[in-house]
């Protein structure tokens, strides 16, 4: 995660994302430049920790980046510090996979990716033989297409606009001037591949603008393109559907980010914190929030409660307890502690997390 003062990388579990351990960088430089020394601190820290905790059992960490992070230098450290890695690199690195018929894929698993299916295969990428996954996700490709529409409509509605300006023939825009706003208004690679543009006339008053959709054209993008991934990983070891979960797993870590950016929950911002060691603390007792949050959903998980950290949040605070008064006809008034009325998923986290043990008794 990066804001204009600091970056922040962490290193969460697969089973909740829990924060395990973190480290702050400089958030006015790329990520790409930062990505080693992030892992070499990150890799010290979790190590530490893991030893402490499982002292007869070494530290296994896998790193798991996507194609921002993709560089030879970046890949090459990887390998250096014996990390296992799970990546992903752009689909247009491997056309001649892209290519491959669709029947020499399989389906991953049913039960935990519906829709998903894989081949397996090995290229040679940044300079060694990996293995490779191409993986095809009909969610996503509804995904891309629907946002593949809405560029294509506005192209479209663009070259409409210019064609009409073009046909009153009041234009005094030379060929070449015209030619660079169909340039622009077609910059996206996807509509170079299925908008055909023609340019007629020799002067400024002549000039006409035709354009039609190649449907031939997009079907081929489509079926090339559309909902597909391709993963590089050295882990041998796991079956693809492994592999998928651990590059899925992206998605633990950046649903962290986006609760650290959540004011209601953990309030990452406004920092109002401007020497070093400020943000530091400030940073740390934020994940520190962000890891008692995620542990506290997992616990609600494993008791049958599948609630966001808001909800989960929100749940809480609305167990309240009220306190009532009897009169007494000698000594003190009489104390009675109640919770206010609650509903049943209030009532399933009070018993998860033993909140009448925690309750103030009379």
């Amino acid at each position: 995660m990066r804001s204009a003062l600091v970056g922040l990388g962490l290193v969460v579990s697969r089973d909740g994302g829990i924060p395990l351990v973190s480290h702050a960088y400089a958030g006015n430089k790329p990520d790409v430049t930062q990505f080693a020394t992030m892992i070499d601190k990150l890799r010290r820290r979790h190590t530490a920790v893991a030893e402490q905790a499982c002292a007869n059992v070494p530290a296994e960490m896998t790193v798991v980046f996507d194609a921002g992070q993709n560089s030879q230098a970046n890949v090459d450290h990887v390998a250096e510090l014996e990390l296992h890695h799970v990546g992903s690199v752009p689909p247009s690195d491997v056309p001649d996979l892209l290519a491959l018929p669709k029947k020499r894929r399989r389906i991953v698993d049913t039960d935990r990716f519906e829709g998903l299916t894989a081949l397996q295969t090995r290229r040679v990428i940044y300079g060694t033989e990996r293995r490779v996954v191409l993986t095809h996700s009909s969610t996503l490709h509804a995904k891309q297409q629907a946002g593949f529409d809405q560029t294509l409509g506005k192209a479209t509605r663009q070259l409409t606009e210019l064609a009409a300006t073009l046909a009153r023939g009041k234009t005094r825009r030379d060929r070449a001037r015209v030619e660079r706003e169909i340039d622009t208004i077609c910059h996206d690679s996807w509509v170079k591949r299925v908008l055909i543009t023609t340019l007629t006339g020799d002067t400024p008053a002549a000039h006409r603008l035709t354009f039609t959709v190649d449907n031939t054209a997009r079907a081929a993008l489509e079926a090339e393109v559309f909902g597909k991934r391709v993963l590089i990983t050295d882990r041998e070891d796991w079956p693809v559907a492994e592999v998928v979960a651990g590059y899925r797993s992206q998605s633990d870590a950046e649903f962290s980010f986006r609760q650290l950016k959540d004011r209601r929950v953990v309030s990452f911002s406004p920092m109002r914190r401007w020497t070093d060691h400020n943000i530091r603390v400030h940073l740390f007792t934020c994940v520190l929030a962000l890891q008692l949050a995620h542990l506290m959903r997992r616990e609600a998980r494993r008791g049958g409660l599948h609630l966001s950290v808001r909800e989960l949040l929100g749940q809480l605070a609305g167990i309240e307890e009220s306190v009532l008064i009897y009169p007494s006809t000698g000594g003190r008034p009489k104390a009675r502690r109640m919770l206010t009325e609650t509903t049943p998923e209030q009532d399933q986290l009070a018993t998860i997390f033993d909140l009448d043990h925690w309750a103030p008794h009379t």
